[in-house]
């Protein structure tokens, strides 16, 4: 059986390449439960769209695939 950290470290797995795609990455700083902290790197790190980013898309589809709770923050450098 899976476990939601692996369902979310998939689904973020599956999202990488269209961040790689546009110059940019993203790290898992962690996950505590529903909790997800991420770093976004190259690109993304100094989008102005970023938290755009991690709130409509990543922060969405996590929660539309994986569990309807999950909370994404950027973790800031």
């Amino acid at each position: 059986m899976e476990t939601m950290e692996t369902k979310i470290r998939e689904t973020l797995e599956d999202l990488r390449g269209a961040l790689q795609a546009d110059g940019g990455d993203m790290e898992v700083v962690s996950i505590e439960g529903t909790n997800v902290t991420l770093r976004l790197k190259g690109a993304c790190g100094c989008c102005p769209h970023a938290q755009m980013t991690l709130k409509n898309g990543i922060e969405r589809i996590l929660r539309e695939q994986v569990n309807e709770d999950i909370i994404v923050e950027r973790a800031m450098d």
